[in-house]
């Protein structure tokens, strides 16, 4: 199973940029960030034309989260618990093939001085680290895709001279993150390439960045124990970023491996 995150930056301007990307098999699951539109006005129909099956929680010009499927969804649940007040159109999760998938758009943060986006993201990255803790409490394979608008160490950073006093880089973005690995979560992508460096995610639209390679990675897949068991490779996309009115992000990516079969009982 190839699941993919890609912070779509309108969905609207770029469903065919998604249709025929996962045409051309590119993923089995794909979580879709940022689709800024209702959930109504989400173009489902023209990913069921390739066998996408699609749960969506939108929200109008902010936001917005989709999980397509072509091997089904179950289960689907929308919005991320511990805050019913949350009005924010920001996660939504299904079981595939027995594999429990949230995609999520973790808020940004910025100005980290500001009295509310900042707290809010803390706030929203504790709820997430609650649910992790719930949903592995089963032990069934976890992945939690999306764009965590995290930037988890230096190494994940063109110039970190940049990015110092950034919501997505302060230290106490950081230390929320830490606390999803330390429940047992595993990065995907530095599980397959751990000292790999200018692999980003993200490009800047201002100054020339995708141009200048001047990147950051912020878009992850995050593994219970029994997925990243499971785990047989992962990477990053570079093409889709490189297209006329692309993305800022580009799709990442791990590739599972099926389940193995339960060992008989004997008697």
């Amino acid at each position: 199973m190839r699941i993919a995150t890609w912070n779509v930056n309108s969905i609207k301007m770029r469903a065919n940029a998604v249709r025929d990307w996962l045409a051309a098999d590119n993923a089995d699951v794909l979580c879709l960030q940022e689709i800024k539109c209702e959930t109504d006005a989400f173009p489902a129909d023209l990913f069921a034309e390739i066998g996408f099956e699609s749960a969506v929680l939108g929200q109008k010009s902010y936001n917005g989260v989709a999980l397509l499927s072509r091997l089904g969804l179950e289960d689907v649940r929308l919005g991320l618990p511990g805050n019913a007040a949350d009005e924010q159109a920001r996660y939504v999760e299904a079981l595939v093939q027995g594999v429990r998938i949230g995609c999520l758009y973790l808020p940004n943060g910025n100005p980290a001085d500001d009295p509310v986006k900042y707290p809010y993201k803390l706030e929203w990255m504790q709820r997430l680290h609650d649910h992790a803790l719930s949903l592995m409490a089963g032990g069934g394979p976890v992945v939690l895709a999306g764009d965590y608008n995290v930037i988890p160490t230096e190494d994940d950073c063109w110039d970190l001279q940049e990015w110092v006093d950034d919501a997505l880089y302060l230290l106490p973005t950081r230390q929320a993150f830490r606390r999803l690995v330390y429940l047992g979560l595993t990065d995907a992508f530095r599980a397959i390439h751990p000292n790999l460096s200018s692999a980003y995610s993200f490009w800047d639209y201002q100054k020339g960045r995708w141009h200048r390679g001047e990147g950051i990675r912020i878009d992850h897949l995050m593994l219970s124990p029994s997925a990243a068991d499971r785990l047989i490779d992962a990477g990053i996309d570079k093409e889709p970023r490189g297209k006329e009115k692309a993305s800022d992000h580009t799709p990442a990516w791990c590739e599972l491996a099926d389940a193995p079969p339960r060992p008989l009982l004997t008697p």
